[in-house]
């Protein structure tokens, strides 16, 4: 299903429709898709799959199938270039499941109203409980407290980029034996420069 945390505007949500069936044949799932406008226009494709993992030769795959199906059907006027890329580390959270999935991980969460005063909070994922994201966030008295947030109420949110992530995501690369240490090697976590978040990409210019 296809929510605002996949595709916002109007375009990317058209965008969404006719990409997501020709990923998913693949055996892929759509991330994220953003048509971004600016001196060039830049379709940006988050593509993963199902237990995570994505390589440089899946976004390949997945650029050149979708590059034939957007040739046909021509919903981009202009001139743009197609990017496909993995989450990366830092990942956004575009499905319901991404909030289980990361249970246990910081992440920082955006949303569209108003909740107690605010519209931004940063915690730890406990998990989800129907359609409802668990956050633990600091109390007033210093104590972790856990809140349930709608998952339609959320505009924005991503993992946050911390040593304990980074190793996990080593680990599970590792075990699968996709590994490769020096894509690795400039990511700073937060609070300084990030020069690199660990993701696989194709990129292709299109006309």
């Amino acid at each position: 299903m296809i929510n605002t945390l996949i595709a916002k505007a109007a375009i990317d949500r058209r965008l969404a429709e006719i990409i997501t069936p020709v990923i998913e044949d693949l055996g892929f799932e759509l991330v994220r898709v953003r048509l971004m406008s600016g001196k060039t226009t830049t379709l940006q494709i988050m593509a993963d799959k199902p237990d995570g993992g994505i390589e440089v030769d899946d976004c390949a795959e997945i650029s050149n199938a979708v590059s034939a199906v957007l040739d046909v059907e021509d919903p981009i006027l202009d001139a743009y270039a197609l990017e496909v890329s993995s989450p990366g580390i830092a990942r956004p959270l575009t499905r319901l499941k991404d909030f289980d999935m990361f249970e246990g991980y910081e992440a920082k969460i955006e949303t569209t109203e108003l909740i107690d005063g605010r519209r931004r909070f940063k915690g730890v994922l406990v998990g989800i409980e129907d359609d409802d994201v668990l956050i633990n966030l600091p109390g007033p008295d210093g104590e972790d407290m856990t809140i349930g947030l709608q998952f339609d109420w959320l505009s924005d949110a991503k993992l946050v980029l911390t040593d304990e992530l980074i190793k996990e995501m080593l680990r599970q690369r590792k075990a699968a034996g996709v590994l490769n240490e020096d894509a690795f090697d400039e990511i700073e976590t937060e609070g300084s420069a990030e020069t690199s978040n660990g993701t696989s990409n194709d990129t292709e210019e299109k006309s």
